[in-house]
Parts: structure tokens; sequence; C-alpha cells
């Protein structure tokens, strides 16, 4: 187990030099953290958004990798297993947009008809992105008492990343799919985000998943935060944020993806039962990426921070590994 200090007031993630900030190491229940980066050096600051419903699965991705812009659309239709995808390059990740804090200002990005523009409130986040084949318009409400996970991971001083992990938010709005308008919203629908902001090492591997149901949550890390004292695990019900302070051991067939994932831990014993895997590889000799994300449903359990055993069974989402030359 580990011995993390949950931070509950406003913090600058870097120094004015741009080292990491000692007092912005820990976890928080909102965003806190100002990413306040200063220069280049694998510096790295992305939004991931992913939407499930019963009919499809959406993720979306802004991101800047330093010397490029890397952005996507994806479009997964449940039934037949259909993917439609957009993914673009931007050198310099030109005209790309990033605020310093999660659930404020606007995050843009835009290449070869590649649109993604993410406009965020204290009480909501509105998202829009479109691409050959796809439009999305949709409301994320962030609901009163509503909790999400900020953790500072400290490599080093020079190498750390800020990430919030938002899972189970309530989502509506309309997803365009080659000609044909879906309605997105209702009890089994629900928005993920990942927002992250950092200086990277550059060979880096990880393993996260993520699952929501009605009233039900889970966050679950992997790989890259070892030996750093800090992890991303959490539980949430409700709402309410309960932080699962330890590495977890993931077991799983990397020569059969969609093999059952094994989550373990002192308080985490889950299974992830996979129906889809999405993979994405690109081998640029010196930048690399090879990312297996699939999307399943979940069983077993988690417990609460007093102790209560909860089911996870019948949670959706996906489990991934993901590695990284950058």
């Amino acid at each position: 187990m580990t011995h993390e200090p949950e931070l509950t007031s406003p913090v600058d993630l870097c120094l004015p030099g741009g080292r990491l900030n000692p007092a912005a190491v820990g976890w928080t229940r909102r965003p806190l953290h100002s990413a306040n980066l200063r220069g280049w050096g694998r510096t790295k600051r992305w939004e991931y958004w992913g939407i499930v419903t019963p009919d499809h699965i959406v993720g979306l991705v802004a991101s800047s990798l330093d010397y490029a812009g890397v952005h996507g659309v994806y479009v997964l239709e449940r039934a037949t297993g259909r993917e439609t995808a957009t993914d673009v390059v931007v050198p310099l990740a030109r005209g790309a947009r990033f605020p310093a804090r999660s659930g404020e200002g606007e995050v843009t990005a835009r290449g070869s008809g590649l649109t993604v523009l993410i406009r965020q409130r204290p009480d909501g986040t509105t998202i829009h992105a479109a691409a050959k084949d796809v439009r999305l318009d949709v409301e994320v409400p962030y609901p009163p008492d509503h909790e999400s996970l900020g953790v500072v991971v400290p490599w080093s001083g020079r190498r750390f990343q800020y990430t919030v992990k938002d899972v189970g938010r309530p989502v509506r709005g309309t997803l365009e799919l080659r000609g044909r308008t879906y309605e997105v919203g209702g009890p089994d629908s629900f928005a993920v985000l990942d927002h992250g902001r950092g200086k990277w090492p550059y060979a880096v591997t990880w393993n996260w998943a993520a699952g929501a149901a009605p009233g039900r949550a889970v966050q679950l890390g992997g790989k890259w935060t070892e030996g750093t004292g800090v992890t991303e695990n959490a539980l949430f019900l409700d709402g309410r944020l309960h932080k699962i302070g330890e590495e977890l051991r993931w077991s799983y067939d990397r020569s059969d993806w969609l093999r059952p994932w094994h989550i373990t831990g002192e308080r985490v014993d889950a299974r992830f039962h996979p129906f889809h895997e999405k993979a994405a590889r690109t081998d640029l000799v010196v930048v690399a990426n090879e990312t297996h994300q699939c999307f399943g449903r979940f069983t077993g359990r988690a417990a609460a921070d007093d102790g209560t055993e909860i089911s996870l069974d019948g949670l959706v989402g996906w489990a991934e590994e993901a590695r990284n030359r950058w």
C-alpha cells in the first residue's frame, strides 16, 4: 500500500524554473492543479474523452506531443464491430490549444478535415467533434458533489505527469454517423475524461482500465506509476471517490487480447471480459507506439474506504496496454 497525500487547495504543477513542484505531488477529488509547464523536452498535453452508449463507443483525442499534434475521432458500432476512425498528425501541434487547468477554458484541435472543440465550464463540458462520416455534439454535465481522481506521478524533478481521470459522467446529445443521427443519453450512457499534462520519460508502458454503470464506476492503472509511490486507482460510488492506494497486478494474454484480463490487489479483484479490440501501431524508428484498447464488461469486486465490498458486475468500459517511445 502507498501513503499518498490528499491535496485540498489549488497548486501549481511546476516551480518557476519548470521543475516539478514537490507540493503538487498527491491526489485530489477535484481538479486543483494548474499545469504551468514550460518549454520543450517531451512535454505532453492531451484531452481524451471516451463515450459509451448501448449502441456505440466513441473516442476522441486532442494532443500536443511537442513536435506534433496527434488528434483523432473513433466510433465503434457495438452490434456489428464496425469501426470508423480518422487520425491526423499536425507538425508542431500548430493551432492546438490546451488550458492549464482541467474543467476550465477551451481545447481546440484541427487538421486535415478533423475538428475537435471542447468548451469547459463549472457546470459541465460541451464537446464538438467532426471528421469524415462522423459528427458528435454532446453535453457532459458536472453533477453536484461529483468527484474525479487527479494524480501527480513523479518520476523525477524533470519528468512527471499530472492526470485527471473522470469516470462515469452523464452525457446527452447526438452522434451522426454516415448520415444517420443517433440520440446519446440515458442511464446506460456515460463519458470518461483522461486529462494529461506533463514531461515524460522517453520509453513508457502503461495499463488503463475504466468502467461505469449507474451509481458505480472504477478507474484502474498500472505499470507507469510503479516505483513512484503514487497510483491512479479508485472506486466511485454515487459520484464519491474511494482512493485505492496500491499498485495492482495485471494479467492478460498479449497473444490473444480478447481473452479475459485479471486485475488484482488487496482491495480489487476485477475481471475484464473484452468483446472488441482496437489496435493502433506507429513505428517511425525514434518515435513509436503500440496500443491495444479492448472494450468489454467487468465482473468482480472492489472495496470501498470502509471495507464494504462493491460488485463490479455489469460495468462497461475498456482496458488497454500502451507502449510508447516518444
